[in-house]
């Protein structure tokens, strides 16, 4: 596995250490600004990894997958961070804390509509991981070394149309909530 690969392992599980850490602070020892400290320190683990994963490109690597991935990681945790702090948040706070509202499950159009903005939040992800993508390729300027950056833009493309389908099937099929036994 490439450094850049064990950059990607490293900045995933400091985000959700950092992300834990922040709502120990936060509930259990009822430290608000500086538990918000620690989970405002997120965007810095992903700007660690871009400046890692663009340094190496740009000093002569040829790309791999691992580069294009770090990308993907940066567009996903950017787009998606404030909503997945969101979810860890509701749930250590109902989990763990026992208190505040249980998660709620959504069915039906409500579902539908809750999956759209997720797959809005997917258009922007995608947005900032292809345009870094983008640069890198424009940047490095050598199809022979950006082939693989390339090829994860393809996929991500499929990927992002796949995504459409199925937000458009709960539209057409909604989701229902199971028979309780």
């Amino acid at each position: 596995m490439s450094l850049v690969a064990w950059m990607i392992v490293a900045c995933e599980i400091a985000f959700w250490c950092v992300i834990l850490l922040g709502l120990v602070v936060r509930y259990v020892f009822k430290k608000d600004k500086l538990g918000y400290f620690l989970l405002c320190l997120v965007p810095v683990i992903d700007l660690a990894l871009l400046i890692f994963a663009g340094y190496d490109l740009l000093s002569g690597a040829v790309s791999t997958k691992a580069h294009g991935i770090a990308a993907v990681y940066i567009g996903v945790s950017l787009a998606f961070g404030k909503s997945m702090i969101q979810w860890a948040d509701e749930r250590f706070q109902y989990y763990i804390m026992k208190q505040g509202p249980a998660p709620v499950k959504r069915y039906g159009l409500d579902y539908a509509k809750h999956y759209l903005k997720g797959w809005l939040k997917h258009v922007l992800a995608y947005l900032i991981g292809a345009g870094l993508l983008a640069a890198l390729i424009y940047f490095i300027q050598d199809p022979a070394r950006t082939e693989s950056l390339s090829a994860i833009l393809k996929l991500w493309s499929v990927v992002l149309g796949i995504d459409l389908i199925i937000t458009v099937t709960y539209f057409l099929f909604p989701k229902t909530e199971k028979a309780k036994s």
